[in-house]
């Protein structure tokens, strides 16, 4: 009896199916490998999630074929996508498909070229090479270069050097001298680029060798833990990821590097490059589908056994894994927007500790989620206080912008201080880092006669300007338009573009400094998929005098010849309606004011803001983590917020503004009948941001101590409504933003 499979289907269906395993199939059905099923009236592709003996359940139809020779996803993996289905309420293949992106399932990405092979025990059949010549004089330049190469050669590099047709090759098989056959090529991922500087060691301090010491230990004896490394920006953090990589390669294990950024893998993927070699992966969004299929190859071969990239990278298929490192923990970018909602710090967790695998966590700003763990005594705490070298930390200045207009009389962006020291700083060949969280011209397009502003039809907001006004754009669905002459709603061309975006402080920055290259990098302007390293290429080789951007230029970059760091507007993110809000301008504000003064020569960061009083921005300018982290948690404790409760918020979103709340008010009734009385059910509310794309949405919050129990009872609430029409839901387990 060759038993059953149970299978999970390729489409977002939330249950598994039980198919009987044919005699034949027997030895090549395995837990992880890809499986052609009849589901209905088709045949579909699934995976097999498990395998049991004995008769399967009546009526359980056969496996028609088998895809894969070896499992595509490794049983770890597997358990990780159904703790991912269970903890974050979705489907078990939408977990699966999360894991292995398209381009792995399609299998992009291995080229079959042509090969040709000589077959010279049949050269004599031919007859004399100059009758041949004479002839075929193609043929006879094809079997020239054959005759002069040692192996197969590939037929389009053969035909071009030779000067031939395909038909003339075509000619040669049909006379048996040579045989056409095609053969897998992987595409090299460092192809043309220079071989690697080997990077020794460099010595460690006696903090950063406590944690490594630990560490060591770990990766040794293949026991699962998780250590926060909580060391000050140019502390050596990176030091210690890269000696703890090591020792996991010297214990015959491998490891994964996540960092929160595409804009930090170019300078990342160059230090581990330095020290490892070619044996390191790339993962990130802009690898096209056959480049990451390269790359996931290579680790399954053991080619590659370290992994470096964003988010999705906590996936990758390194075998005996050792080492999970998550570079800048703190950041929202772990979060997975779309189902799964996932968050990549959580899964290094869960992957470690299915892996028996050491979890580092490292931040100059940790969660406060992090920090909460390690002071319960959860995570390993070791700490950096001090940056390489015994290098000051910069001095920071806070800039009260309400005085500063008093003084000048004036609104200006740009405080006198500010202006001075980039005057200074440039005068003397050193750099400057100008950051403002806000992307585009200006924040949207004003009537000074009547007041209209210009919103988007789709969604709750204003249109962004960009291009110097020239274009209006929605930053949430993507709806642009030419912006008017006049005003559509009283005629008058009076229109003023308030407020300021990457784009305007570009163009104020090169007005104010003319002679001086400007950098700007946000995601409208690293839009190639080389403009990231470009830019910051540039800029490390002093091309570019003073760089700007958004917060892709905030954390992780190391240029020592940076000295200055002006921060326009500190209070972007400070006032919206998250509990996160103080939080992240805490966190953002430290990060950016790392870039300075990480060379010889001292540095400078000088925080522009409205409100010079707050705790965040006085914590930041301070330096003080650890009386911003005991103010927060009070706060977090008095009102019941993670980490000290846990969230699950469900969206209820369609086009029907009233069905929606009428959905949404039903949802909270049978949430609340179906979960315990110590979970609270708050709402329903119209989201912050009410409108989006076309749809309206209201939120559901819970807030209990544990989240599957939560996610269960909403699965099953949600399993037995069907609401009809457009409705929609979303339901994101330990969100990280309530807008």
């Amino acid at each position: 009896m060759a038993g059953y499979a149970t299978v999970v289907l390729d489409i977002n269906v939330d249950r598994a199916f039980d198919y009987r395993i044919p005699e034949p199939l027997a030895g090549a059905v395995r837990p992880g490998v890809r499986v052609v099923v009849p589901f209905r009236s088709r045949r579909m592709v699934g995976y097999v999630v498990a395998v049991g003996e004995g008769e399967p359940r009546a009526g359980a139809r056969p496996i028609a074929s088998v895809r894969d020779e070896t499992p595509i996803i490794g049983e770890r993996l597997l358990s990780l996508a159904g703790w991912m289905a269970s903890y974050y309420g979705c489907p078990l293949p939408t977990a699966i498909a999360a894991i292995l992106p398209a381009g792995i399932r399609r299998g992009a990405g291995a080229k079959m070229p042509l090969f040709v092979r000589l077959r010279r025990d049949r050269l004599d059949g031919l007859g004399p090479p100059d009758g041949l010549r004479a002839r075929a004089p193609a043929q006879a330049r094809i079997l020239d270069r054959l005759l002069e190469g040692e192996g197969p050669a590939e037929a389009s590099v053969l035909l071009r050097r030779a000067g031939a047709a395909h038909a003339a090759l075509r000619s040669l098989e049909r006379k048996g001298a040579v045989e056409l056959r095609r053969a897998r090529v992987w595409r090299d991922p460092w192809e043309g680029a220079p071989p690697p500087a080997a990077a020794p060691h460099l010595p460690t301090t006696p903090e950063q060798e406590r944690a490594l010491a630990r560490l060591r230990e770990e990766v040794r004896a293949g026991r699962f833990s998780v250590t926060l490394l909580h060391g000050v920006t140019g502390s050596g953090k990176t030091e210690v990821y890269l000696q703890a990589i090591a020792a996991a390669l010297a214990a015959g294990r491998g490891a994964i590097v996540l960092v929160p950024e595409i804009s930090l893998t170019p300078q990342t993927v160059g230090r581990f490059r330095e020290r490892f070699g070619r044996g390191v992966a790339v993962l990130h969004s802009r690898l096209s589908a056959g480049e990451r299929f390269v790359e996931w190859e290579r680790m399954r071969a053991r080619e590659a056994r370290i992994a470096v990239g964003a988010r999705s990278a906590v996936f990758a298929p390194i075998p005996d894994l050792g080492l999970i490192v998550v570079d800048e923990e703190h950041e929202r970018s772990y979060k997975q927007e779309d189902a799964p909602r996932y968050h990549a710090r959580d899964a290094a967790i869960t992957r470690g500790s299915l892996e028996g695998a050491a979890v580092l966590l490292g931040s100059a700003t940790p969660s406060v989620e992090s920090y909460w763990n390690a002071a319960a005594g959860r995570y390993a705490l070791f700490r950096l206080p001090r940056r390489i070298d015994d290098r000051p930390m910069p001095r920071v200045a806070i800039v009260d912008m309400q005085e500063e207009g008093r003084r000048t009389g004036r609104t200006t962006f740009f405080s006198r201080r500010l202006l001075g020291a980039m005057e200074e700083r440039l005068g003397r060949g050193e750099q400057v880092i100008l950051f403002l969280n806000r992307r585009g011209f200006s924040p949207l397009m004003l009537c000074r006669r009547c007041g209209w502003v210009e919103k988007c039809p789709h969604c709750s907001v204003s249109l962004t300007s960009h291009g110097a006004g020239e274009t209006l754009i929605c930053h949430l669905c993507g709806f642009s338009r030419g912006a008017p002459a006049r005003c559509p709603s009283c005629g008058s061309p009076n229109l003023r573009f308030p407020g300021l975006g990457t784009q305007k402080l570009e163009a104020m920055v090169s007005r104010l400094f003319p002679e001086r290259r400007v950098g700007r990098m946000d995601t409208d302007a690293m839009t190639g998929r080389h403009a990231h390293a470009e830019t910051l290429g540039a800029f490390g080789r002093g091309e570019i005098q003073i760089l700007l951007g958004t917060q892709m230029i905030a954390k992780g970059l190391h240029f020592p010849n940076v000295t200055l760091v002006g921060v326009i507007c500190a209070d972007t993110a400070l006032h919206l309606p998250d509990f996160r809000a103080s939080e992240y301008t805490f966190q953002i504000l430290t990060q950016v004011a790392g870039r300075a003064g990480r060379g010889e020569r001292a540095g400078e960061v000088i925080i522009q803001t409205y409100a010079p009083g707050h705790p965040a921005i006085l914590a930041a300018r301070d330096g003080d983590d650890e009386l911003f982290y005991r103010r927060e948690i009070g706060f977090r404790e008095e009102l019941g917020y993670p980490p000290l409760k846990r969230l699950v918020l469900v969206t209820v979103k369609g086009r029907n503004g009233e069905a929606v709340k009428w959905i949404a008010r039903h949802c909270a009734r049978e949430f609340a009948g179906a979960l315990p009385p110590a979970v609270d059910v708050l709402g329903p509310a119209p989201s912050p941001v009410q409108k989006v794309r076309g749809r309206y949405r209201w939120q559901i919050v819970l807030k209990g101590e544990a989240v599957p129990p939560m996610t269960a009872a909403v699965g099953a609430v949600l399993g037995r409504l069907r609401p009809g029409g457009d409705v929609q839901f979303a339901v994101d387990a330990d969100p990280v933003s309530m807008l």
